[in-house]
């Protein structure tokens, strides 16, 4: 896991213990932690306070780790976010209304998903799994797509040629000596 160079002392501290406590190693040291406390007990009598050790030593690691793994995945969950996010808002037949859909009241979302799953009856009721989406529109889609990009580029291209006037060190000439030439 990598932590950003500009992020805060306690992410940075965050990401680290949450790294190490999902390590094999993390889980062999508490591992070996609950055998010699079992190993203990018989020399201790099970007495309350060998009870009481192992008890509160878990009760405090298991309070903190849940504040730890709470703020991983809120982060992680964030990420993910701005990732689909970033996928509706690039593919020209989403919706971008869907974009920062987990902001809306919980009531919204249930009327999105009562949507979506009407959507989803509608798909299982088509006789044929090509009828919704079928190759050739995936294919015509993508055919559109790069014809729109190939369209924005040209359209680049001719913007700066018609703008940008030509420069004064480009209209001296070069007093590079031109390669020779290759025979063929």
């Amino acid at each position: 896991m990598f932590t950003n160079a500009n992020a805060g002392p306690f992410e940075r501290f965050a990401s680290k213990a949450t790294q190490a406590t999902g390590s094999s190693m993390a889980f062999l040291l508490a591992l070996l932690t609950i055998i010699i406390w079992i190993i203990t007990g018989p020399i201790f009598g099970y007495s309350d306070t060998w009870q009481l050790v192992i008890n509160t030593g878990t009760t405090i690691i298991t309070f903190l780790m849940v504040f730890l793994i709470q703020k991983s995945q809120n982060k992680d969950s964030l990420a993910m976010q701005v990732k689909l996010n970033e996928l509706i808002a690039v593919n020209r037949k989403a919706s971008n209304r869907l974009l920062n859909v987990e902001d809306l009241s919980e009531e919204e979302i249930r009327a999105l998903h009562r949507f979506f799953g009407e959507l989803a009856e509608r798909a299982k009721s088509e006789t044929s799994l090509s009828i919704s989406h079928s190759i050739e529109e995936a294919e015509e889609i993508h055919q559109e797509k790069v014809e729109d990009f190939h369209q924005r580029k040209s359209s680049r291209l001719k913007n700066r040629d018609t703008v940008a006037p030509p420069s004064e060190s480009s209209k001296r000439k070069s007093t590079k000596t031109p390669p020779p030439s290759q025979p063929q």
